[in-house]
Parts: C-alpha cells; sequence; structure tokens
C-alpha cells in the first residue's frame, strides 16, 4: 500500500489543472514576466528615508528554496509555483561569505561584514581583522562601527529585532565591538580580559549606542546579576541571571534615557501588545532568558512571533520624519539547521517571510529600501527525484540501490541525523518537528556551508545589489541610498532627510540625456 505522503503527493498531483500541460500557459508567464522586468529600466533613485535588513541566519539557497514549497504547501498548494515576499523583490545578488581567516564563515565576521562594511576574522563582532579572537588587547583601535549607528548620527531612529538574544553574534555587530562573540556577560569572560578593560557583549549593548529606540529578542539571564530567578522560569536554574558585576541592565538601560521619554521594559506579548506604540519612545522587550522559542515551540501566550515584533517596531520608529534603520534577524534558522532540525529551521524561515510582508505593507517602495541576505549558508539539501508536489519533509519515491532502504528528500552533509536508524525513517518520523535528517557525516552539530548567499533589494538604490559580491558591500549600498555615513558627496544639501526625487547627479545626467535626445 502507499505511504500516506505518496497518497498526498498523488492527490497533488492529480489536481494539476490544464493550464499547465498547454505550452501557452507557460509563454504567457514569461511574457508578463518580461513585462515586468523592463519596467525595471525605470530605477529608482531616489534618497532611502527608511532601511530595513533582513537577515536570515543560515538562510541558504536551498533553504530558500524548500521554504518557498513550504509555504506553498501550507497554503494547500503544490509549493514549487508559489512565491515567498522575497522572492518578488525585484534586484537579486550573491554574496560572498568567507571571513577573513575562514573558507567557511561563522556568524559573527559575517555580521561585521554587512553590518559595518568590513571583513573580519571569524568569531569576532565589529572589529577589522588586526583582532585575533579572544584576545582583549588585540580590540583597542581596531573597533569599526556599523551602519545602525550611521544611521543614528544622521538622526534616524534605529531599532534591533532578533529571535536569538540581543547580545548574540548578529545584533552584537550593530553595536559591539568584541574579541570574541561568547562574551555574552562579564560571566563568560576570562578574567585577563575584564582587567584588560574589555566589555562584555550586554554592557556595550547600552553602553555604546544608548538611544537604539527599539531592542527585541531574548537573553534576558544576561542582563541580571548571577543567580537572580528568571521572571518566567523561576524555579530552573539554567535560566538564573549571570552578571557577576551585580548589574541589573534593564535598569541601566532605562536610567540612560532622557526623563521626559516614556522608556517601556517588557517581558511577554500581551504587555507588548498593550503599549500604546503613540506613546513609547524608547522599547526593550526581552522575552526569553537565552534565545526565544522556536516558531513551532511558541507560546503563543507569553512570546510574540517575529512578525509582531517587526511590526511593534516599524510603529514606533515610523513616527521619526527623517526616517529609520531597522536590522530584524530569523536568527533560529540557523539554530534548526545546527541540530538536524530541517522543521523547525523551515518553519522559522517562512515566518521570517511573513514579516518581510507585513514590512512591506507598512512601508513604500518610494522611501523604503529593504534588503534580504543571510550571513552563510548550510550543508543542507533536498533531493532523490521527488514528484512534483512531494512533501517537503517526505520521503524520495524510491529505495536506495545500494542498501535497499528509504531515505528522506531532506538530507545534511553532517550533523547529529548520523544516528538515526535506517529503519527509523518513514513519513511519520520525518515529519516530526524534532525529527533530525539524515547526516553523512558525523558531528554533534551540522556546520555551515561555504557557497555564495542571495540577496534580495527593493526600493530606492536596489538595483545597485546586482550581481556578485563581497559581503562588506552590503552596508555601503544601504548607506548610499540613504545618504548617511561615508556617502553623501552625491548628495545635496539636507538630502539626507529628503523623501522624494533623485539623487543629484543622476537628475543631472539625466537631465542631459534627455535633452541630447530632443536637439
Amino acid at each position: 500500500l502507499p505511504l500516506p505522503w505518496q497518497l498526498a503527493a498523488q492527490g497533488l498531483h492529480q489536481s494539476t489543472g490544464a493550464k499547465e500541460k498547454n505550452p501557452q500557459y507557460w509563454r504567457n508567464q514569461a511574457q508578463e514576466t518580461l513585462k515586468t522586468a523592463l519596467k525595471l529600466q525605470q530605477l529608482n533613485t531616489k534618497v532611502a528615508k527608511n532601511i530595513i535588513l533582513f537577515l536570515g541566519d543560515g538562510m541558504g539557497v536551498s533553504t530558500v528554496t524548500a521554504a518557498r514549497i513550504l509555504k506553498g504547501q501550507l497554503q494547500n498548494m503544490k509549493g514549487e509555483e508559489s512565491l515567498l515576499e522575497m522572492d518578488k523583490f525585484p534586484y537579486v545578488a550573491l554574496s560572498k561569505t568567507y571571513n577573513t581567516n575562514a573558507q567557511v564563515p561563522d556568524s559573527a565576521g559575517t555580521a561585521t561584514a554587512y553590518l559595518c562594511g568590513v571583513k573580519a576574522n571569524e568569531g569576532t563582532v565589529g572589529v577589522s581583522a588586526a583582532v585575533t579572537r579572544a584576545q582583549c588587547n588585540t580590540t583597542a583601535g581596531n573597533e569599526v562601527t556599523s551602519i545602525l549607528k550611521w544611521a543614528k548620527e544622521a538622526g534616524k531612529s534605529v531599532g534591533i529585532v532578533t529571535t536569538t538574544r540581543v547580545n548574540h553574534a548578529t545584533p552584537s555587530a550593530a553595536y559591539a565591538h568584541s574579541a570574541n562573540r561568547d562574551w555574552y556577560s562579564d560571566n563568560e569572560m576570562p578574567p585577563e580580559a575584564i582587567q584588560q578593560g574589555c566589555k562584555d557583549i550586554a554592557q556595550q549593548l547600552f553602553d555604546n549606542i544608548p538611544d537604539i529606540e527599539v531592542i527585541m529578542g531574548g537573553g534576558r539571564k544576561y542582563m541580571f546579576p548571577k543567580n537572580t530567578s528568571d521572571v518566567e522560569y523561576q524555579n530552573d536554574d539554567k535560566y538564573r541571571g549571570t552578571r557577576l558585576d551585580g548589574k541589573n541592565l534593564t535598569d541601566v538601560w532605562r536610567d540612560k534615557k532622557p526623563k521626559d521619554k516614556n522608556s517601556r521594559y517588557v517581558w511577554n506579548r500581551s504587555d507588548l501588545l498593550s503599549l500604546n506604540l503613540m506613546e513609547v519612545d524608547f522599547l526593550l522587550g526581552l522575552f526569553e532568558p537565552i534565545d526565544m522559542m522556536y516558531e513551532l515551540d511558541r507560546n503563543a501566550q507569553t512570546d510574540p512571533s517575529l512578525t509582531e515584533m517587526v511590526q511593534v517596531a516599524i510603529k514606533i520608529l515610523q513616527r521619526n520624519p527623517r526616517g529609520f534603520f531597522l536590522l530584524v534577524e530569523g536568527g533560529r534558522i540557523d539554530h534548526g539547521h545546527h541540530e538536524g532540525k530541517a522543521k523547525q529551521a523551515l518553519y522559522e524561515a517562512v515566518e521570517m517571510d511573513n514579516a518581510i510582508g507585513k514590512a512591506g505593507d507598512m512601508t513604500s517602495l518610494e522611501d523604503t529600501l529593504t534588503v534580504v541576505t543571510a550571513d552563510h549558508s548550510h550543508v543542507f539539501t533536498f533531493g532523490g527525484y521527488t514528484p512534483r508536489g512531494n512533501p517537503i519533509f517526505g520521503l524520495a519515491p524510491m529505495h536506495s540501490d545500494v542498501d535497499k532502504m528509504p531515505f528522506t528528500s531532506i538530507l545534511y552533509g553532517n550533523g547529529p541525523g548520523f544516528k538515526i536508524s535506517l529503519t527509523a525513517v518513514c513519513s511519520l518520523s520525518a515529519a516530526h518537528a524534532n525529527y533530525q535528517a539524515q547526516a553523512a557525516v558525523p558531528l554533534h552539530q551540522e556546520t555551515h556551508g561555504g557557497e555564495d548567499v542571495a540577496i534580495f533589494a527593493k526600493g530606492p538604490m536596489a538595483h545597485l545589489l546586482h550581481g556578485v559580491h563581497e559581503q562588506n558591500y552590503i552596508p555601503h549600498v544601504m548607506a548610499y541610498a540613504a545618504c548617511i555615513g561615508q556617502n553623501t558627496d552625491h548628495c545635496s544639501s539636507g538630502a539626507q532627510h529628503s523623501t522624494g526625487g533623485p539623487l543629484p547627479f543622476l537628475s543631472t545626467l539625466t537631465s542631459v540625456l534627455l535633452l541630447k535626445f530632443l536637439f
């Protein structure tokens, strides 16, 4: 008898419309796509009032494809023909992700590249390649600043939203300078690093750029004195505070704010969603002691979704007439892959895509540059000659011609899935949220991949992301589009705060070409 996944695939196959059997369907589709592509010759050269960077941690191209299929299948489609929100972006490029000392990179060195515009060593954040990992005394004088700081200095509001802890590798490169990405609090630092003057990343979050308007994610335990019980998990020792200096950083954060501003700290979804956002000037939301829960495991009563956090962040940030910069990280895509749990990873990717759609609904293509990319890939793949509409978490349609055993379409090149007994691979087990897909090489944690990742872009100057780029090029494009940082020579006086009209140089060039054409 056919297995359940085979019946589902057969049903999808049988529902294939006659339209796809007609060659004219595909010709018409191509012609419509061509018309859309021709319109891209009319470049959007306006100044970007707002910049939103969506970072899917570990979201390689194979993850994007699999997430597209999953999202379609969740909508009762076959999946392959569906579109993610990021798929609709008109400009796509590739990013070379290597670190200065690593062919296959980590999330810290890459974050320094796409946020600070400088490639760096693996394991370091907000510093140049002159810094050696875990050597505090190599840090001084080698700090580099991020586009978040450039935006803040230009008068824009800024925000960080992540599904990891707010002092994890990706967000920390926006504000911190650390020789070691793992120095979450002073508890994780060696005594000599503290003696040499290095600060933990949680402390730097509130010291280096004290007026970040929105900070949301996990990481409560690193903000409270050692052994302080967590507000949500009071009897769980692993969630107790870690700080050796005795500081309550949520109080430090609040104390640094102007007295005439409304600063709100929240730790659960209900408090977040009950805020009057028109009256909130600064928001700190820490919803878990460490990283936030996977979307599949999320308690919808206590923890907000990434989409909900993004919606709140934009509502606060867009009150600034000068615009905003927002960093949004779908950080647990990476964690799902490391654990070999493809279902967790792909649902995280789908949720980030939902957040991209929400951000698009709340902003305008005319004045908002939106960039979606990844820091690195993973050794994640799917194949096995699966038929159209095959459930993305299902089995390949045949057994191995070597050992005669079944296997899933999704596989990892390495990781914890090597422990799986071949006889245990069936459609029911493979569909479980925490099923660890088979891996070729036995490792306790699956590794990153070294291939290029995609960059999707829309809005002002999005066409500058157009080919194969070094990863550190990305923030320079965003800064150029917004007339911030070092990229202001092409901007007229006051253009940093303009919301309309082409950049002056391009406007002049257009006029010259038009006159030449007319006369």
